[in-house]
């Protein structure tokens, strides 16, 4: 992933890598973020820092799997926040996820993230589903 993607980012050169957190209790269910595992080998294959305390799961929301794409973007609707300790402002963000599905997740990751200061949000999913 790290490797195949590094060309299309290269132009923008992001600075900071942040994973879509998962809420708590499913962090504690699952026992680990598949965002992070990613996030992680591609900072190190880049040398970009990785911050999985940035952003956070406010809400426990449905899993987006479940759902129709119309209930989708409704329940991830301000799941996220940025940590109070923590800036993002003027930052070349890398949100990194492992499915894209309707883009529900990363377009509210993205929101929050603009929101807070954020120069620029660019996403890297391992996988796109195809309907």
């Amino acid at each position: 992933m790290a490797q195949h993607c590094r060309r299309w980012f290269q132009t923008s050169c992001p600075e900071l890598i942040i994973p879509v957190p998962l809420h708590p209790r499913r962090l504690r269910w699952r026992g680990f973020n598949q965002s992070v595992l990613l996030g992680r080998e591609v900072g190190r294959a880049w040398r970009i820092p990785l911050d999985p305390f940035v952003l956070t799961r406010k809400t426990e929301t449905r899993p987006q799997s479940s759902l129709s794409l119309k209930e989708r973007q409704p329940n991830v609707r301000g799941a996220f926040s940025v940590a109070p300790r923590r800036s993002v402002k003027s930052l070349r963000l890398l949100l990194v996820d492992d499915i894209y599905t309707s883009g529900a997740t990363v377009n509210e990751c993205t929101r929050v993230l603009l929101r807070s200061g954020a120069r620029d949000v660019q996403v890297l999913t391992l996988a796109r589903t195809v309907s």
